[in-house]
């Protein structure tokens, strides 16, 4: 039995068309990994998309790569992920389905209030294939609580199980304050424990359940992944041998400065002088600043002279993290433990209360209202069919309604 794994492709990620286009870059090299080591299938673990509605040329450049898995008789099994899952139910999932690119494995009825799982056999192989899939908020732990876990137990046959889901047990020490479910919430006995949804590399065999494993994501999305993680890949997994394969899509160069006790223009000096003799050939450039400044703010560093140099230097893509930089001109405001609406509440009133609310003629409660109701207004997400300009117009028109009244 030989097949691919891998979770969290996210097409369509990242925000900047450069950056948008390189997950589905990764996801064309990981397809042609694949087809020259012909394997015998292929696991997605959720998550192929970053939304349940993508993009429509991110959609047919999918479907071209998964045509030529389907032409050359290598299936696609898959669980959906969060960023797949939307309130209908219904995902672009379902559609691939139809067409017969992939097949959804997570499959089964409720009886009786217990989730009773139905496996899909690989023709070839002949192994079971079942799993539970990812949902906002980790709400798939509703699944895992009514799971009817005895009769995939009892199932004879190579097995796997897909998930998408936090596994405490897997978890590095420095994400242990994520919440999740334990594996002994998966049915024991089975081969392959194929995961999804946390971006890390790791692989595990625990009690009655070995092979647990997350690929991480095949591109990284975001800044912290790009920083930690540097590239993307899959795992292959061959008659019980695991190997990693990475998806070496650009290099990636990170630039890192020390703003304690400095001042901006020491700061802007520090970083220009790290790149004085260096050429980035197309690479991502990653800049990240900490630390508090001894004068100054940090918008008096020079970024945009920095980051012009880094392009003329033939930088691919330039991000930079500055979340953690601080001057000692920035007015401490110290919050309580709490809840997560406790904190939100604390947060909104603090802030409120340093904001000049003369528009509300000194009114603290009218200021915290409008915070909670732009919150509430910028959480709102595209709803099914609803087109990405339609989208922006509705929160356009709700977000100037909400401001004038």
């Amino acid at each position: 039995m030989r097949f691919a794994h891998l979770a969290d492709v996210h097409i369509g990620a990242w925000r900047d068309p450069l950056m948008k286009n390189l997950s589905l870059e990764a996801f064309r090299r990981a397809i042609t990994v694949i087809l020259e080591k012909k394997l015998d299938f292929v696991i997605i673990a959720g998550d192929l998309f970053n939304t349940a509605v993508p993009a429509i040329d991110h959609l047919q450049e999918t479907v071209i790569l998964l045509k030529k898995l389907k032409q050359a008789h290598i299936p696609v099994y898959v669980v959906p992920g969060s960023h797949d899952y939307s309130a209908s139910g219904k995902t672009i999932l379902d559609v691939l389905e139809e067409t017969e690119l992939l097949k959804n494995v997570m499959k089964g009825e409720v009886i009786e209030g217990k989730l009773k799982l139905s496996f899909t056999e690989d023709p070839k192989t002949k192994a079971k294939l079942t799993g539970i899939g990812g949902r906002k908020g980790s709400l798939e732990q509703e699944e895992y609580d009514s799971l009817d876990i005895e009769p995939l137990e009892q199932a004879l046959g190579p097995k796997i199980f897909l998930f998408h889901t936090t596994v405490e047990e897997l978890l590095p020490t420095e994400m242990k304050v994520i919440r999740g479910i334990s594996a002994s919430e998966f049915p024991r006995g089975f081969d392959y424990y194929a995961g999804g949804h946390i971006h890390i590399v790791e692989a595990k065999d625990l009690a009655e359940r070995k092979n647990v494993v997350y690929p991480g994501p095949i591109f990284p999305a975001n800044f912290s992944e790009a920083w930690s993680l540097g590239k993307g890949g899959f795992y292959i997994y061959e008659d019980g041998e695991l190997e990693y394969q990475p998806l070496n899509v650009k290099s990636v160069y990170r630039i890192e400065a020390d703003a304690q006790n400095k001042t901006p223009e020491e700061v802007y000096h520090e970083l220009d002088s790290a790149i004085k003799l260096k050429e980035f050939n197309n690479a991502i450039v990653l800049v990240k600043v900490h630390g508090e400044l001894k004068s100054g703010k940090p918008s008096d560093i020079d970024f945009k002279s920095f980051v012009k140099s880094l392009y003329n230097k033939g930088a691919f893509f330039v991000m930079r993290s500055t979340s953690k930089l601080t001057s000692k001109e920035f007015t401490e405001m110290i919050v309580h433990s709490g809840t997560a609406e406790e904190l939100e509440a604390e947060l909104i009133q603090k802030h409120a209360a340093k904001q000049d609310a003369s528009r509300y003629s000194g009114d603290q409660k009218k200021e915290e209202k409008l915070i909670r109701e732009l919150l509430r207004l910028l959480s709102d997400e595209q709803k099914d069919g609803e087109k990405k300009y339609e989208y922006e117009a509705r929160m356009k028109k709700e977000t100037d309604h909400l401001l004038s009244s």
